[in-house]
């Protein structure tokens, strides 16, 4: 009997490589998978930084994180890296970096520095036509090019890392790279980079991730301010009560949290100018929906994942979905970390807390419909009273939607608001 062989077979560098930049990333999703391993590394100041030259465009991602080490530096740089991730860290598979950065460029330098004390700085880059010559996996240390000079200035002054992306060819085509169309194409991604990782990066921006402090995202040295899907600062918001799903692992089990939230309309708005800017990237109608957060960093912004469709009637549901990396492979979260499937369970038990949330946007959405303009308070009234009729008409919505059908619901409404008008409007029902 002839016994087993077994035969290494390497894939080729230059085909792989070539292939692994269409995997699904744009610019701004490319760099907010940077921002990841920035916020990984324990940083509190992250700046995206933009340079238009006619002879050679570039990118730079710097933070004041912890930095690497010459091995963690080479290490960072493999595809597909060997280290574990801890529960909860914002990466996935090894491959952000190199995937993300190669899909927007073919030059990608890291530079990096740990010691405060000693300005010692480990330069290491991955460039895809030294690949493509020689198919071979290569990384060579200390290039060169103001790019790469630029980065080194920024880390003389404190330790961290930068990421810098030259050869633009995904972002620049040769025949554009020096032209104004060129210039103004950068300070559009540059914009729309910003709008995302204010969404993407809420919780971290806004400092309200547990056990760690607020970070500050700037982009072309302008400060973020994190979009908020939720509206926390509008007053006239319903909050609905969280859901808590218990889910089993191969480990045991995680949890998965629901809360739902129906936002204001637009007459009950702070103000204008508020409720365009929460209108979100894709506008009311495509923002409405679930959003979900894998250890607080948002993968899914809007849509019903299958749940239901888009309703103009729903554009005020807002729900948040929470679970942590353990359940990464229920939610089948991708590489580039953009979308996520609900596992079935979870399917499942979300049916019944999302049609009290959209009963409850669509009853906002028709109130407003129907009233034109914000109601008076009325004259007999003060406005204390006013407010408290209302806190209890949102008691009232909450305890018939937790205690009978969603039918029932809608036929109690409809007797109150045709026996006594009045009180419903004062209840605001």
């Amino acid at each position: 009997m002839t016994g087993t062989k077994a035969y290494e077979v390497a894939p080729s560098a230059a085909r792989l490589t070539g292939s692994l930049r269409d995997i699904g990333y744009d610019f701004p999703t490319a760099v907010a998978d940077l921002v990841d391993n920035s916020i990984t590394a324990g940083a509190s100041r992250i700046n995206v930084f933009t340079q238009f030259e006619p002879n050679g465009s570039y990118v730079l991602i710097s933070d004041d994180g912890c930095g690497m080490s010459q091995t963690g530096l080479i290490e960072a740089l493999r595809f597909g890296t060997r280290r574990d991730y801890e529960t909860n860290e914002l990466g996935r598979f090894g491959l952000g970096l190199k995937t993300g950065s190669l899909s927007q460029c073919r030059r990608l330098t890291v530079a990096t520095r740990t010691s405060p004390k000693h300005c010692s700085i480990r330069v290491m880059t991955l460039d895809l036509n030294r690949i493509t010559r020689t198919d071979r996996w290569d990384i060579t240390a200390n290039e060169t090019s103001p790019a790469i000079e630029h980065a080194k200035r920024i880390l003389s002054e404190s330790p961290g890392t930068v990421v810098v992306w030259e050869d633009l060819d995904r972002v620049l085509p040769e025949r554009y790279a020096e032209s104004g169309w060129g210039r103004r194409r950068l300070r559009s991604l540059a914009g729309k980079t910003a709008e995302h990782l204010a969404m993407v990066f809420h919780r971290f921006i806004a400092g309200d991730v547990p056990e760690r402090g607020e970070v500050i995202i700037c982009v072309d040295d302008e400060k973020l301010r994190p979009w908020d899907p939720f509206a926390p600062e509008e007053a006239e918001r319903l909050v609905l009560q969280d859901h808590v799903f218990e889910i089993e692992t191969d480990g045991g089990s995680s949890e998965v949290r629901f809360r739902g939230t129906v936002l204001p309309a637009r007459d009950r708005f702070s103000s204008l100018d508020e409720f365009e800017r929460l209108s979100g990237p894709l506008k009311w109608n495509r923002q409405q929906g679930l959003y979900i957060y894998r250890a607080n960093r948002l993968v899914q912004h809007g849509g019903w994942s299958g749940l239901r469709g888009i309703d103009e009637h729903m554009k005020l549901a807002r729900a948040a979905i929470d679970f942590d990396t353990d359940l990464d492979e229920s939610f089948q979260i991708n590489v580039a970390k953009m979308s996520v499937e609900l596992p079935p369970v979870v399917r499942q038990m979300l049916e019944r807390p999302v049609a009290e949330l959209c009963v409850l946007a669509d009853d906002a959405y028709r109130r407003s419909a129907n009233s034109g303009e914000r109601p008076d308070a009325s004259p007999k009234a003060s406005k204390a009273s006013e407010t408290a009729l209302r806190d209890v008409g949102i008691a009232l919505k909450a305890a018939l939607i937790e205690d009978r059908s969603l039918v029932e619901f809608r036929s109690a409404l409809d007797l109150l608001r045709s026996k006594h008008p009045e009180l419903a409007k004062q209840l605001d029902l």
